[in-house]
């Protein structure tokens, strides 16, 4: 007996070999064919594994995000303007829930939308849904802050990037989200810290897949591209502009090195130009539009609307009204499909107040097809302003 031994309770020893190496009786070999032993937890984690999908795309187009391998819907639904002060509570789940039944499964918000309340609405008519968290896709936006007066809990340093995205989370009631936008560019910040603070996000804290940028110069995502090939970073993928009929200088001609050179992807917003392409403001402002809810947001908006600028628009609307009569559809419809028919637009991100609104805005689906190339032509002879672009950008994955 060595001296480990020597400082065991011999008795602990007797009692550990008894209990280690008996036999089980034969009533314990047949209990324990009959009844197995029962690892709840794997159970527990079989029951939330379901094979069975509650995702239905129906007949929505899905196109990947830029360079990436993730597929969204052609159309998605944002938060902007509308969800956490405009709409709360049920109405915001029942509009997530009717772009989910047309096959929308990409959703958008930030943390600026109404100081956070946008991602806590739609966080929690996410948690409602309960849809499966593999089956859709959801993007937020870091730059702006919720309003707090404290200097670091805004832009794009790391300490903003990482701590805001973790308040992003927790408002959202998720552990990541599939994409991560800076909201803009924060010119007091280096561009290496920026890259490497989104690297962060997204290979050691696991708070996101894929990083972009929001309204970005084409110089900007270039150089926050080169900077990640060179130190072994993660570059951004996608861009979130302006993009619709009367706002295309940017992305059709600045943008245009993006899409060649790195397959760059977009998530582009105001599809409606703040919802003149609707026609609804060809006979003034209504009371329940937008414009009247937040009329100190968009004065400026507002008043170029009323200028001469701004009432050529409106004659250039009711002349596409006539197209998309003929073509059975709404202008808001056609509109929405000629965003889409853009193949360098990865989605045309939605804004809806009300169930009937999600639906009127995916007939749009339909409309794509319909735009022949005299389609097209005809809708260039009324708009007048295509940007002479240098390089050809019609590429697709």
């Amino acid at each position: 007996m060595n001296s480990i031994t020597r400082s065991i309770n011999p008795r602990a020893i007797r009692k550990f070999r008894k209990s280690s190496f008996q036999r089980p009786t034969f009533q314990q070999s047949i209990r324990s064919q009959i009844h197995p032993p029962t690892n709840l937890r794997a159970i527990a984690m079989a029951s939330s594994l379901s094979p069975v999908s509650k995702f239905d795309p129906k007949d929505m187009e899905f196109r990947y995000l830029g360079p990436t391998g993730l597929k969204v819907s052609v159309f998605s639904l944002g938060g902007w303007m509308t969800y956490g002060k405009h709409v709360t509570g049920n109405p915001v789940k029942d509009c997530l829930q009717a772009a989910w039944d047309h096959g929308i499964n990409y959703f958008d918000t930030a943390e600026a939308y109404f100081k956070g309340d946008s991602e806590i609405a739609m966080g929690q008519a996410l948690k409602e849904l309960d849809w499966p968290r593999e089956e859709y896709v959801i993007s937020t936006k870091i730059f702006f802050g919720t309003g707090r007066k404290e200097p670091n809990c805004r832009g794009l340093s790391k300490k903003h990037i990482v701590e805001g995205l973790k308040q992003s989370l927790k408002r959202l009631q998720l552990d990541y989200v599939d994409i991560v936008f800076a909201h803009r560019m924060d010119p007091g910040v280096p561009m290496r810290e920026i890259v490497e603070s989104f690297t962060q996000v997204i290979r050691n804290l696991n708070l996101a897949y894929y990083w972009g940028t929001s309204e970005w110069t084409a110089a900007q995502i270039q150089e926050a591209t080169a900077i990640a090939e060179r130190y072994n970073l993660i570059a951004p993928v996608v861009e979130q502009p302006q993009y619709n009929m009367f706002a295309r200088e940017r992305f059709e001609n600045e943008y245009a090195p993006l899409y060649s050179s790195f397959s760059y992807g977009t998530t582009i917003w105001s599809p409606l130009n703040y919802g003149i392409l609707t026609g609804k403001y060809n006979d003034g402002i209504p009371e329940d539009s937008r414009f009247a809810k937040e009329g100190e947001f968009f004065k400026e908006t507002i008043n170029r609307l009323r200028s001469p600028e701004g009432q050529e628009k409106i004659e250039k609307v009711k002349k596409l009204t006539a197209i998309a009569e003929r073509l059975e559809t709404t202008t808001a419809a056609l509109a929405l499909a000629w965003c889409a028919k853009n193949k360098n637009v990865s989605t045309v991100i939605l804004g809806a107040t009300k169930v009937e609104q999600v639906v009127e805005n995916c007939k749009a689906l339909g409309v794509i097809p319909k735009l022949t190339d005299e389609v097209m032509n005809e809708i260039e002879e009324v708009l007048q302003n295509k940007p002479e672009v240098k390089q050809n950008i019609w590429t697709q994955r």
